[in-house]
């Protein structure tokens, strides 16, 4: 194992600087190595068509809505953590919210004694992944790896098998007491079995916690017949789907955080550590559709995001398609709602509660596509302190309305559902 790194724990939106400053979850002191890796990554991110920060002078950045963990070389552990209260909040809140996020995202069940008990475990998010990857690898290795036939052929001094007969044919003089032989191996060697053990050697490498390690350490060695994998998104394309490989299900989502194929954003690097960055925007969508989902009454169609309609035709052909995050359909009836990740201030109507106008452009162009300009639409943001109500509707005119909503991640509970009149289950939680 090598030397414990240097953690930081902030929020986003924190201030990351080089220079001394009381730390808190808003604002930290980074090393000058860490602050021009983060200057770095944060080019290569822009490339892509995303921003992870906004520099400020030499010395000051400020980090995005980008949550997770980013480890650097010089061994500094940085943790972004989700700023879900406009005032106030512990880092405990903030990472138990991560979690249940993630595993909305990765559609796994929030729900069971494992999580129930790493919610107070202290460590960052990449270590907590690390150690539901272990637990899970440790079940599945005591219920048994899946096996297969792999077809050998060599050269034996016995029989065994098929004769080879085109090749014991051209067997040179003094060779003939050797017999060229074909048969079946049964052999883990198999497309999701290399892929566990590229997974345990990143976490075997990459953990700092002493037990992780250890548990690391004591896979490997049954693991140890295994290669790792060498052609990863093909191993991935070839993971079976059948019945005799269920057991292996519950462990496929966080091999594919470990190995950077399950993320909306991963930061991949030629030194051993593993980093894994989430848009926070994008997390509270999946959420939210997730628990609408459970909502909706048996039958109701729902569409994460709809994609069938554009903007407007130019050449005959249609351009700027119209993606609203969730599109409900029941019979004749239609909804059309989408998530915001932004702190509101129902109090502040002169600034507009911080709404943006350009997401009501959006909305009001979705409401036209969708909805044939009539119809019932809502923004959902996060629900805080001070956004604990939704707000009065806007009227866009023509029987087109707007509700603006907040979503409690806590209690798990949408406030003013009721208002849209959608077909629910019975004893669905609202607020």
């Amino acid at each position: 194992m090598t030397p414990a790194p240097r953690k930081v724990s902030v929020r986003e939106h924190a201030w990351l600087c080089t220079e001394p400053v009381a730390a808190s979850l808003d604002r930290a002191q980074v090393s000058e190595s860490a602050f021009d890796y983060l200057c770095r990554l944060s080019e290569r991110f822009s490339r892509g068509g995303a921003r992870l920060l906004q520099l400020e002078g030499r010395r000051r950045l400020k980090l995005d809505n980008f949550v997770g963990v980013i480890q650097t070389p010089c061994g500094t552990v940085l943790e972004i953590v989700p700023k879900h209260h406009a005032e106030g909040g512990s880092l405990a809140e903030a990472r138990a919210l991560l979690r249940k996020l993630l595993l909305a995202l990765l559609d796994l069940p929030t729900r069971d004694v494992g999580v129930a008990s790493l919610q107070l475990f202290d460590a960052p998010l990449s270590e907590w992944v690390m150690g539901r990857f272990l637990q899970e690898l440790d079940t599945l290795v005591s219920r048994g790896l899946r096996f297969e036939y792999q077809r050998v052929d060599e050269e034996l001094t016995f029989l065994r098998g098929q004769l080879n007969l085109n090749q014991q044919l051209r067997q040179p003089p003094g060779r003939e007491h050797r017999f060229h032989v074909r048969h079946e191996v049964y052999l883990p060697d198999r497309p999701e079995n290399r892929l566990l053990k590229l997974a345990l050697d990143r976490v075997r490498q990459a953990t700092q916690d002493a037990n992780h390690w250890r548990l690391a350490q004591e896979l490997s060695f049954r693991l140890a017949e295994i290669p790792a994998s060498r052609q990863i998104e093909q191993d991935f394309r070839a993971w079976g789907q059948d019945r005799l490989l269920a057991h292996y299900r519950p462990i496929k989502p966080w091999c594919e955080l470990i190995l950077n194929q399950h993320m909306p954003l991963a930061v991949a690097g030629d030194y051993q550590g593993i980093s894994l960055l989430f848009p926070m925007e994008k997390l509270f969508e999946r959420f939210v559709a997730r628990w609408l989902r459970g909502s909706l009454a048996t039958g109701v169609d729902m569409r994460t995001p709809a994609r069938n309609q554009s903007l407007c035709d130019h050449q005959q052909k249609p351009i700027f398609q119209l993606e609203p995050d969730i599109l409900i359909a029941d019979g004749g009836q239609r909804w059309i709602l989408d998530t915001k990740w932004k702190l509101l201030d129902a109090g502040n109507r002169a600034d507009k509660y911080g709404l943006s106008q350009s997401d009501f452009y959006q909305l009001f162009a979705y409401g036209q596509k969708y909805l044939g300009g009539a119809g019932r639409m809502a923004l959902i943001y996060p629900r805080t302190e001070t956004f604990r109500n939704p707000l009065a509707p806007f009227d866009f005119g023509g029987g087109l309305s707007l509700e603006v909503l907040p979503f409690d991640l806590d209690l798990e509970c949408l406030a003013g559902l009721e208002r849209l009149d959608l077909p629910q289950r019975r004893g669905r939680m609202v607020a």
